[in-house]
């Protein structure tokens, strides 16, 4: 059962300290990057706000907001691909979260293991300063 408010027995809000150094977006939310905490692979991005962040910090699972749905949802209640958390950092403006996960199964709904699997975009590769390609 996915978790929604209505659902959650907790009712701490998230650590005064941490929702100091949050820059949310208009609607209250700041963008979450999921990524393999033992390959760097970039799995995902969704949306926390106050209380997903601080239901990620508190269950070791990845909860986010769902601006389609206006609801909670952890990943992994519904598709059994869990987010098991291993570490949460905060970008240097207060506006991006690095959510380093062991990942369970696919990160993105389309079944790939992540979100940016099917779509790469045609681009130069750039070229260092003595002239040899990056990467």
């Amino acid at each position: 059962m996915p978790v929604t408010e209505s659902t959650s027995t907790e009712t701490t809000a998230l650590d005064p300290a941490i929702a100091a150094m949050l820059k949310r977006d208009e609607q209250g939310l700041v963008a979450a990057i999921v990524q393999q905490h033992d390959t760097g692979e970039v799995l995902m991005l969704g949306w926390m706000d106050d209380e997903a962040l601080r239901r990620t910090l508190a269950d070791g699972r990845v909860t986010f907001w769902s601006r389609s749905r206006q609801a909670y949802w952890r990943k992994g209640d519904t598709s059994g691909h869990v987010q098991w958390v291993r570490g949460v950092r905060l970008d240097c403006d207060g506006d991006a979260l690095l959510v380093q996960v062991d990942q369970v199964g696919s990160a993105c709904h389309t079944g790939d293991r992540t979100c940016f699997d099917a779509r790469v975009l045609p681009a130069v590769v750039g070229q260092g300063p003595s002239g040899g390609r990056l990467g």
